[in-house]
């Protein structure tokens, strides 16, 4: 890669990273106020923190945050310290003809498949840490109670509009205020609404990226493909792999304000063609930090789905 230009580079994947509307349920919750400290930089051990004072986050239910088992810690009487999540992409080759002059086309076109990686991660790991762990009286999860999907051929239960009602019900209980409840359709959910073309047909058709969000049920109503999956009320470990006919991507519901993220740093690893002379190729690729999670278990909940048993 030429010396001149691997600044250019890095620059371009920090925009891409921050330009990219790939989880707009996400908009509106506003970046943690506080300093990225980097901790080992350079070592196998490096981290990204970030301090936070108790009077804004409750340590005792982060520390139970099932995504992130080692992320918290007490730092003192009046702190916590949060660890970032760490993402890394796999080395890339590029020849030397390939970014020549690092045209801004070129610098895309090479860097895209590494910033659609990261961001596919840390939203896949977002969405994850933003579920509740389970069914407890301050974070409810619901289950579906419609018709069986395609005729007892998975045992699901379709999502209907009495469910979103019970999860509206769950979060009054709770006083949850009625500005900021957002709600993240798992695919299959948004599907079984789709299908119920009297009550949502337009909201859903009508539905485009940079529009506002359909209102159904008092909730903010957004769809994911990377939802968390669940064990009837019970949220399965992150990067599990599920269980067919018994385990099912679930819709996520939380009020806005009790959502946090920080973007911490985004670094660029790169080795010169001039140091491969025979294959004058380049090897590149990059580091971003992010987190994003409930401030305290509470105001968060989910939409598992039912199953019919001995299908």
């Amino acid at each position: 890669m030429p010396n001149n230009f691997p600044e250019v580079w890095l620059n371009r994947v920090e925009t891409n990273l921050r330009a990219t509307d790939e989880a707009p349920w996400l908009d509106g919750v506003e970046e943690m106020d506080t300093a990225v400290l980097e901790v080992g930089s350079g070592s196998a051990s490096e981290q990204n923190i970030i301090h936070i004072p108790t009077s804004e986050f409750e340590p005792d239910v982060l520390i139970n945050n099932t995504t992130y088992p080692i992320a918290l810690q007490i730092y003192d009487d009046d702190k916590v310290t949060i660890s970032l999540d760490k993402y890394q992409t796999k080395v890339t080759t590029l020849s030397d003809d390939q970014i020549m002059g690092a045209a801004y086309p070129r610098i895309d076109n090479a860097t895209r498949t590494h910033t659609s990686s990261l961001l596919k991660s840390k939203y896949g790991k977002a969405i994850h840490a933003i579920a509740p762990a389970g069914n407890t009286a301050n974070t409810p999860v619901v289950l579906t109670t419609g018709a069986v999907e395609g005729g007892a051929a998975t045992g699901r239960k379709t999502l209907k509009y009495e469910d979103l009602v019970a999860m509206k019900k769950a979060f009054d209980v709770l006083q949850m205020p009625m500005v900021g409840r957002r709600l993240v359709l798992s695919t299959d959910h948004w599907n079984d609404l789709l299908l119920d073309r009297e009550r949502f047909g337009d909201n859903f058709s009508n539905y485009r990226t940079g529009a506002a969000a359909p209102m159904i049920a008092g909730f903010e109503v957004y769809q994911y493909v990377a939802n968390p999956y669940y064990t009837a009320t019970v949220k399965k470990a992150y990067g599990s792999v599920p269980v067919a006919n018994e385990d099912f991507q679930a819709s996520i519901a939380f009020y806005v304000p009790n959502i946090a993220k920080k973007t911490g740093l985004t670094k660029q690893y790169f080795a010169l063609a001039s140091a491969d002379p025979e294959n004058q190729t380049n090897k590149i690729n990059y580091r971003h930090y992010f987190i994003a999670i409930p401030k305290r278990a509470m105001y968060i909940g989910a939409i598992a789905s039912g199953v019919v048993t001995g299908v």
